[in-house]
Formats: C-alpha cells, sequence, structure tokens
C-alpha cells in the first residue's frame, strides 16, 4: 500500500461493487497517513503546544477529522448513532480568527491522547462497516448518501495540509524525522527569474452537478471571464530572489504594504518569512521536522501579505506594475500548460500529490512548457477574494465550509503544495485563507494591465439588510403580494398616459421598487439614506446578483442567491442609478420628475413634515405623487413635534391622513381613495411582521 501515491475516486465509472472497494480503500489510505503524520511527533506533550496561536493545538486536529465523520453521517441521516456525544462536540468546530492578534486563550480540558486515539479507532471500525453495508447506487453525486462518505475522506485529506503546518512550528525538539516524511535532497544555485508572455483568453470555471470528481460546494456553478494579455514570472519566487526584500529592511518599510498588511507587520515585528531560522552564521531553513541549511533555489513561503509587499516593492524598484495573478489569470497560465487532472495522470507531474517529497524542491525541477511548478511545490497566492461562483448553492451536509470565507477577506491559493492530495490536487479546487494566515504557499508574480475586479462580501449577514433583501426579492409569505412590486406597479398605473421620463423611489432600500420602476421608465433614481441597503442595491445594478443569510432560528442561517433576471428586472437595469441621499435635503440634481414614490418612508424621517412641504418642488405639474406608510410614529425616528398625525389636536384625535392632506393641498390633490396594502418582513424562519400600510395617489395641480 503505497500511502504517498492515491488519486481521488472517480464517482461515475464503475459498478456499484468496484466503486465501494475503491472508495473503502481511499478511505483506509486516508486515514493510515494521517495517523503517520501525527507519529512525527516525539512526545505526546507535542499534541498541547499551542505552535500556531490561530489555531488549536494538534490534539484538537487528532480528534477532529474522526468526529467529522460521526456529525456529517448524523447530518446526512445515515446514522443517528454516536459513539462518544462529549468528543463529537468538543472536536466539532476548528477557528479561523479573523484577526492575526485575536488570541484565544480560554482553556480547554483537552482528553488525553490514548483516549483520542481509541476514540478514532471506534470511527475508523465504523466508518469501514458502513462503507461495506451502506446501499450504493451509481453515479454518486452530492444528494447521493456517499456524498458524505467522501467528505469524511476528502475534509481528513485537507486537514493533512493544516496538521503538517502546525507541527512545522513546533520547537524542533518535539519532532522526528521518519522515512515516511523524507525531504527533498537536492539544492543548488536559484535560476535567475524572468517575465515570459502570456497570450489571454476566456477562462471557464465551475462544475456541473454530474461532474466525475467530489468538490466542495464553492467549486460548483458557472464562471466565465476574458483574460488579458499579461506576463508572467518563470519560475515561483525563490528564497534567494527574496532576500534582496528582506536585506531592503522591507517588513519595515511602510510604503510597501497594504493598510492591513503593515497593521501585520507592525504587530508581529517580523523581519523575514516565517520558515526562515536566522543564526549568527546566516539563515536557515526550517521544514516540516527539520532545521537544514537554507535551500536559496526552493520557494519562499509567505502569506499574502508578504507577497503583495514584495510586489510593490519590486514595482518600485523596476518601475512596472507588478501584482499577484488572479485566479483567472493562474487558470489561463494552467490551461495553457495542458495538464491533466489528478486522477488521470500516470505520475505526478509537479511536487504535489506527496508523490515526490515531503517538502519542497527547487524551483526550477518541474517544467510545465516555459514555465516551472504551474501546480505543486507551495500553494500559490492570488489577489482574489473568493467567492461562489454563478449559482452557487451550500451543501446542506456542510452549511459552513465555504460562505464563512466569502466575507473578502479570504484570498484564494491555487495550485496545491507537496501535501496538497485529494481533492486539493484536482484542478477545480478552490481553498482560500486570511490573507495574513501560513499555510505551505509562496507565489509567482505577474505583469498586467487588466484591472483587478475584487468581489463584495457575497452573503450579507447584517440582519436587518437581509430582512430587506428577502422582503424584495423572497417568495410571498402567506399570500401576500410583493410590497415593493405592488408599490411600483401603482406608480406606473397611475401615471397612464402621462409622460414617463424621469422617477425618484425615496427611501428604495434594496431597489425592488426602482428597477421595477425602470420598466416604463427613461431613467429611476432609488434613494435611500442607508448606505448598507444602497451598497445591495448597487451590487445588484452592477453585478445582476445578491446573496444573503435569513436566520432559520438561534445560530443557524440558510443562503440565498437572488438575481435579477430571475423578475424579469436584469433588460432594463442600467436604467436606474442609486444613491445615498436625505428625503429631507436632497441635492438640487434631483429633480424634474414624472413620478415620485416615497413608500413607508415618511414615520422613519426626522422631519416630515418639511419633506411633504417641499416635495412638490421635485415634481412636473401633472406629476404623480404616491405615498405608503404605516404610520408607526417613534421619538426615536421623528420628534414629536414633527408627527404629521397620530395626536390629539385640540382635544380631538388627529389622523396622519389628515396631517397630511393639510401639508399637500397647496399643490396636490388626490386622486383616489386610500387603499390599505400589507407587506410582511420575516425575522426568522417562524416569526414574521405584518404590517398593513396605508397608500394615497396624489397629481401635482401647481
Amino acid at each position: 500500500m503505497n500511502l504517498r501515491n492515491t488519486r481521488t475516486t472517480i464517482l461515475n465509472q464503475g459498478s456499484a461493487d468496484e466503486k465501494r472497494g475503491e472508495i473503502l480503500q481511499y478511505f483506509h489510505n486516508t486515514y493510515s497517513i494521517d495517523e503517520q503524520l501525527y507519529d512525527t511527533l516525539s512526545n505526546d506533550d507535542a499534541f498541547y503546544l499551542r505552535a500556531e496561536p490561530l489555531r488549536h493545538p494538534l490534539i484538537f486536529y487528532l480528534g477532529h477529522t474522526a468526529v467529522f465523520y460521526m456529525n456529517k453521517f448524523i447530518m446526512a441521516k445515515i446514522t443517528d448513532q454516536r459513539i462518544n456525544p462529549r468528543f463529537e462536540s468538543m472536536f466539532a468546530v476548528g477557528v479561523d480568527e479573523m484577526s492575526w492578534d485575536d488570541l484565544d486563550e480560554s482553556h480547554y480540558d483537552w482528553p488525553g491522547v490514548s483516549e483520542v486515539r481509541a476514540y478514532r479507532e471506534k470511527v475508523r471500525e465504523f466508518v469501514d462497516h458502513l462503507i461495506r453495508t451502506l446501499p450504493l447506487s451509481m453515479p454518486i453525486t452530492w444528494d447521493n448518501p456517499f456524498w458524505a462518505v467522501m467528505m469524511g475522506i476528502e475534509h481528513q485529506r485537507i486537514h493533512l495540509e493544516t496538521s503538517s503546518v502546525i507541527i512545522r512550528r513546533l520547537p524542533i525538539e518535539h519532532v522526528r524525522q521518519l522515512k515516511l516524511w523524507d525531504i527533498c535532497p537536492v539544492t543548488g544555485e536559484a535560476p535567475e527569474n524572468r517575465m515570459l508572455p502570456v497570450p489571454g483568453g476566456t477562462i471557464r470555471l465551475g462544475k456541473s452537478r454530474n461532474h466525475e470528481l467530489y468538490g466542495w460546494d464553492n467549486e460548483f456553478g458557472h464562471h466565465e471571464f476574458k483574460v488579458w494579455d499579461f506576463s508572467a514570472g518563470q519560475y515561483l519566487v525563490s528564497n534567494k530572489e527574496f532576500l534582496p526584500f528582506v536585506e531592503a529592511d522591507g517588513y519595515r518599510r511602510k510604503e510597501f504594504w497594504t493598510e492591513e498588511g503593515w497593521r501585520w507587520a507592525s504587530y508581529t515585528q517580523g523581519a523575514h518569512p516565517l520558515f526562515w531560522v536566522k543564526t549568527e552564521s546566516g539563515y536557515k531553513f526550517r521544514t516540516m521536522v527539520s532545521v537544514t541549511d537554507m535551500p536559496w533555489d526552493w520557494p519562499v513561503e509567505v502569506n499574502y501579505l508578504e507577497a503583495k509587499a514584495f510586489c510593490n516593492w519590486m514595482s518600485e524598484k523596476q518601475g512596472k506594475t507588478i501584482r499577484l495573478p488572479t485566479e483567472d489569470e493562474w487558470y489561463r497560465l494552467r490551461e495553457l500548460a495542458d495538464i491533466p487532472d489528478q486522477p488521470y495522470w500516470d505520475k505526478a507531474p509537479g511536487n504535489i500529490n506527496l508523490e515526490h517529497w515531503a517538502s519542497s524542491c527547487p524551483v526550477n525541477t518541474f517544467q510545465f512548457g516555459d514555465f516551472y511548478d504551474v501546480i505543486g511545490n507551495v500553494w500559490q497566492w492570488t489577489e482574489t477574494p473568493i467567492t461562489g461562483l454563478g449559482g452557487f448553492e451550500v451543501h446542506p451536509y456542510y452549511d459552513d465550509f465555504s460562505t464563512p470565507t466569502f466575507d473578502t477577506q479570504h484570498n484564494l491559493i491555487k495550485g496545491g503544495s507537496w501535501i496538497s492530495t485529494g481533492n486539493e490536487a484536482t484542478r477545480d479546487s478552490r481553498y482560500a485563507f486570511r490573507r495574513h494566515f501560513f499555510q505551505h504557499a509562496g507565489f509567482r508574480y505577474v505583469e498586467s494591465d487588466q484591472p483587478v475586479v475584487l468581489p463584495e462580501a457575497m452573503y450579507e449577514s447584517d440582519s436587518g439588510v437581509s430582512q430587506y433583501c428577502e422582503a424584495h426579492y423572497g417568495p410571498a409569505y402567506f399570500d401576500i403580494e410583493n410590497f415593493p412590486k405592488a408599490m411600483a406597479d401603482i406608480g406606473i398605473r397611475y401615471t397612464g398616459e402621462r409622460p414617463r421620463r424621469r422617477a425618484l423611489d425615496l427611501g428604495c432600500a434594496v431597489g425592488r421598487s426602482s428597477f421595477e420602476l425602470a420598466k416604463a421608465f427613461d431613467t429611476v433614481h432609488g434613494l435611500d439614506f442607508s448606505a448598507r441597503f444602497i451598497r445591495i442595491a448597487f451590487q445588484l445594478k452592477e453585478k445582476g446578483v445578491t446573496h444573503y443569510e435569513l436566520i432559520e432560528e438561534g445560530e443557524i442561517v440558510s443562503f440565498h442567491e437572488k438575481r435579477l433576471s430571475d423578475f424579469g428586472l436584469a433588460e432594463s437595469k442600467d436604467l436606474v442609478e442609486f444613491h445615498q441621499a436625505d428625503a429631507t435635503n436632497l441635492k438640487p440634481f434631483f429633480t424634474d420628475y414624472d413620478l415620485i414614490l416615497a413608500a413607508n418612508l415618511i414615520d422613519r424621517l426626522n422631519d416630515p413634515k418639511k419633506f411633504l412641504s417641499t416635495v412638490h418642488e421635485r415634481l412636473h405639474i401633472g406629476g404623480i405623487l404616491v405615498l405608503a406608510s404605516p404610520y408607526t410614529w417613534l421619538e426615536e425616528y421623528t420628534p414629536k413635534s414633527r408627527w404629521v398625525g397620530g395626536i390629539r389636536k385640540d382635544g380631538e384625535p388627529f389622523t396622519t391622513l389628515e396631517g397630511i392632506t393639510g401639508l399637500l393641498s397647496p399643490h396636490f390633490k388626490m386622486i383616489d381613495e386610500p387603499a390599505d396594502i400589507s407587506f410582511v418582513i420575516r425575522e426568522t424562519r417562524r416569526k414574521f411582521q405584518h404590517t398593513r400600510s396605508q397608500v394615497t395617489v396624489w397629481e401635482r395641480t401647481r
């Protein structure tokens, strides 16, 4: 059994019996190599050392990979059996700190190593039995129970890499060199790096649901992008090439760092890459379990912030725009290299999949056309924060694998490292880390005139904003029609044969009414005081899609994608402009409208009387004003002295409708009877706000 040469399983070929046998072997190979990785620890004390301050000690990961199987099998309803409920809670969730100084000093009452190993063995027996007996139909797709089995195996292979990085940071006296983990014995003069041209082309990413390989949810969907011509370094940046940046005191020169990078550099007070060991005689190099003479021709290993600072330093030095590649540019380079996907190669074409060494190797060892190390050796940082591909859906067995990283704070790493196996070593793998995290990761630089387009944070988690996203673009609840669409329809209906040149949607929130109005008007301006709302509306206009999470119950959330095209709104979206603005203090530009819609606005204004007394100035004679409000007057929004109604006047009840009529009558006439229209705000799966808003329609007469 060659533990260091296994391939991820092809899921749509062969009989059920053949596939069951392949998955069983893949599982045991994975479990065994995971066990032998921990054999590099020379004593049990090493399991409890916190060598990586942003991650748990290794005792957690020893338990975590086994616990994961049980928790996912329960989630998939394959079993309702638990082996050790305490462990299956304690070892369930890892860490992914937002900040480099977010040190969790909580005390964990970790169990003994022997106890965890005994648990691991019970899980191994359980999974073995499950693979042998669970009904299997071909092909295996992501709604097949065996997908949960593959999820557990591929998750365990991810943690081969995670744990190896932590082991690499343990004090050297706590680790030992074993034959299985021999490092590359080759080093020499570092080659001179040079820029080579890369012709542009169209990149297409994303798996379909019937893809032959296992994938994490962020790999599925569709993405197409036209990459411009660019130039790229022939080699990964070597330790030797990075040295002048260190010698130029690059870690102390603020001008080369991003704002985030400088905060990190100032906090850590580093002066050189993490795995360089400074001695009196010069630099040495830390591999996973040894300290060796510095291999200057091996790739430097840094986080994104360091790689970015180096590129900025190099840009200044050469007078060119040097940066990291985008995900699309990396795929263009890989596509031109014509590299087969992992299960189909005879021998790993690069230093990857553990088929060569348990370390990096010289950057000029593995050639792919004119370039080296297109895949393998070390991961390659990109400029691209991870986000979902078009049509992204969360897998129900693992709803927090991808979406927590869709925050623009996790940058993609591509190409894999020497210990990247299984799914990690496949073409479509998409992994991302905080920019200050360390993996076995380095970088290649590029020169390109193409701007880097950074995604928005993909899943809006602000509950107030998310609730409005659902109210505007979600399904109908309790058979109540979509309120923003209904309001736009009213505006369109009452303008009738009147001109429809310009419309103003005041208090547009996340924009549904504005987009609906654009189907009938030449120009629509959507205005809201809330920058949070306008950001979502603008994102919909620019990208045609938005994503948000909703609270189901407690800390359980669901994730949603909404596209303008789903509502027939994509074709007219360019007729809409969104602005952040105060309805009681609008710029002169916002005038000459044929329709003004102010839905659920007036009882949230600081001075609604001023708004109602001056709104005619924004509207053509004969133009239409549509107001809607539940008249929920609250002093936290509007001083009581400025309430339009809902008060007693001369001892008698004075309604808001009476107040509106009095303020509008000098310039407007009401052209229909008031009507009540309901709207629903979803708070959780079982809690909703049901409100009735009174709608009045007015024509400007003078």
